[in-house]
């Protein structure tokens, strides 16, 4: 496996504002969990590790739909009450794949962090953020977001 530089962090675990932070290629994004952690559809007993956790699960199944026919998946990765930032990943053949940050006028409240899945599809006004992607195989982006996934569930408690 080759490492991709895409990474989600959780920077601190003293607040839900200003404690998320994106890492693609070079570029920074720091934002917030307070969705993440204010989602409806999250049991008492989840804390934001876990839904971390569970986000990162979702972006798993969206990269994996894309193999092998290729394609573009959305992942969320900010959610605010204006707009949401996004990873678009792209894929002509199922094998190598694009992933670009950028944002949407999507609302964060819009919709619920543990359920991307129709978000993943649809994205109609998505605008990239210059100088933030990478490229990289599926499967690396694979290993890279389970390997991501597996440090918040190994600090979910």
């Amino acid at each position: 496996m080759n490492y991709v530089a895409v990474r989600l962090e959780r920077t601190t675990d003293q607040d839900i504002h200003d404690d998320l932070e994106l890492h693609l290629g070079t570029w920074r994004h720091v934002s917030d969990s307070f969705y993440l952690a204010n989602d409806p559809t999250a049991t008492t007993a989840e804390n934001v590790p876990q839904q971390l956790a569970r986000l990162l699960e979702q972006w798993i199944e969206q990269v994996r739909e894309l193999r092998p026919a290729g394609g573009t998946r959305f992942l969320p990765f900010d959610f605010s009450d204006e707009c949401t930032g996004w990873l678009r990943v792209t894929s002509q053949d199922g094998t190598h794949a694009r992933v670009e940050a950028g944002w949407s006028l999507i609302q964060g409240w819009s919709f619920n962090p543990s359920d991307i899945a129709d978000m993943a599809h649809r994205v109609g006004d998505f605008e990239p953020e210059a100088g933030a992607a990478v490229d990289c195989l599926i499967d690396d982006l694979l290993a890279t977001i389970t390997h991501n996934r597996s440090f918040f569930i190994e600090n979910s408690n």
